[in-house]
């Protein structure tokens, strides 16, 4: 199926195919008049199947004058096709209409057209004009009102004027600010035209639902990489050393690997890669406590020792080293109470026996995993919100505590088992694939109940 984009120049046309095409180097968008002026065609696929063949075309700027130079009496035509193609074929009034010439032409060649309306405009009379000037080529054709998210937006005095200019069939969609629901309606509403092509139509929107599906979980395992990652993170060092450079050295690893998601998330929806730049984390210089009511530190400790000492003996263990250690002194090390820490020793009693024997580590603050989840999570949803022929760049994310309780659980989870993490060399592939596919699920939730609804 073919279809011509016009309308009158400036109204986003350029930026309506950037955004189907999910391809933000497509044509030149500019707030100049008359960017476009040539005919340009790209194509929109399903699974590499081509389904419709969308053209853009140059805007329409003199409709008024044109109008009155191909009926210079004001009578009607018998055959207004007739009369366009025989425009087309002319010399468009030695080079006057040469514009206006290049959309009527392309206009004889489609299936049907998308007529591009900024809907923050008013109502004119070269609006009228060019839609009968449009009407005469004889083809379909489907109004899409363009920023209608915006705050001086007028939608409904332009369905009350296109329905006085017989045309009660249109979409609603922002080239700006997406929303796969509004483009969804406009492709049906564009197979209505050509009942034809309804079916191919109709696979190219399950198409693109199915990859925002994929999009949305491809994003959310990154993410929870990060977390795991960035959660189990270590760094030991010796009784008395200068914990400095350390506390650099994680920063800068932390700093890179959210780079890194940030890359992969706007890979994922097809952005510029370099587009977004978090801010600096606000990363808090600590050596590593463990939570004395943190569930998961004492199931470590509890559960993972199990076998390397009596239950009472654990128990006993885990009551002392849960108030922080404040009473465990070397006569408390004796018994049942060695062999459970040393069970542990591979996660969190190993930096149990740290702190026992003086040295330091150096882990991520439970805050800078909050600014972490709710940085990326927040950076998702934007995306998500954001059609490829926005202008503006991508505003650092604010982080304000989690993005769900579920998330935060998880994260802390993920904290007490350094196993899991990539920056440390214990790494457990197998038990960090399952953690990560563990978080992505509740961070899918925050992300499903933080989206706006459809409009």
């Amino acid at each position: 199926m073919q279809v011509a984009v016009v309308g009158h120049t400036n109204t986003g046309k350029t930026s309506l195919l950037r955004t189907l095409a999910r391809d933000s180097g497509f044509g030149e968008v500019s707030d100049r008049p008359a960017t476009t002026r040539g005919v340009a065609a790209i194509e929109l696929l399903a699974e590499d199947e081509p389904v419709l063949r969308c053209f853009d075309t140059p805007g329409l700027e003199d409709a008024v004058d044109l109008a009155g130079y191909l009926v210079p009496d004001g009578s009607p035509a018998e055959d207004p096709v007739s009369r366009i193609e025989a425009f087309v074929a002319g010399d468009h009034d030695a080079g006057r209409f040469e514009q206006e010439a290049k959309v009527l032409r392309q206009m004889l060649r489609v299936d049907a057209a998308l007529y591009v309306i900024d809907a923050r405009e008013p109502v004119l009379a070269k609006h009228r004009a060019e839609l009968r000037l449009l009407a005469d080529c004889g083809r379909p054709l489907l109004p899409v009102l363009n920023f209608v998210a915006a705050a001086d937006a007028e939608p409904e005095r332009w369905r009350a004027q296109l329905a006085r200019s017989g045309l009660h069939v249109l979409a609603e969609f922002d080239t700006v600010v997406f929303d796969l629901h509004a483009e969804t309606r406009l492709f049906e509403k564009l197979a209505a035209l050509i009942e034809t092509e309804r079916p191919r139509i109709a696979r190219l929107n399950a198409f693109r639902a199915e990859q925002r599906r994929a999009q949305i979980d491809d994003a959310c395992h990154a993410i929870a990489q990060l977390l795991v990652d960035a959660a189990g993170a270590r760094r030991r060092l010796a009784a008395g050393a200068d914990t400095g450079a350390a506390h650099a050295a994680l920063r800068d690893q932390l700093c890179r690997i959210e780079q890194a998601c940030v890359d992969r998330l706007l890979d994922t929806f097809a952005f510029e890669l370099g587009a977004y730049r978090p801010p600096d984390l606000p990363l808090h210089e600590g050596r590593w406590v463990l939570d004395p009511f943190d569930p998961e530190s004492a199931r470590v400790l509890g559960i993972r020792t199990g076998s390397a000492a009596a239950a009472g003996g654990v128990a006993g263990f885990g009551v002392d080293a849960l108030t922080g250690g404040l009473s465990l002194g070397a006569g408390t090390l004796v018994g049942a109470g060695v062999g459970a820490l040393v069970g542990a020793g591979e996660n969190v009693g190993r930096d149990w026996l740290d702190r026992l024997r003086g040295r330091q580590t150096i882990v991520t603050d439970t805050t800078t995993l909050a600014v972490l989840a709710t940085r990326q999570t927040q950076l998702l949803l934007a995306l998500l919100r954001r059609g490829h022929a926005s202008q503006q760049a991508l505003a650092p994310v604010t982080a304000d505590g989690w993005p769900s309780d579920a998330v935060r659980r998880a994260v802390l989870r993920a904290r007490a088992h350094p196993e899991w993490s990539r920056l440390n060399p214990e790494h457990d592939a197998g038990a960090a694939a399952r953690a990560v596919r563990s978080l992505a699920a509740p961070l899918r939730d925050a992300v499903a109940d933080a989206a706006p609804a459809p409009r």
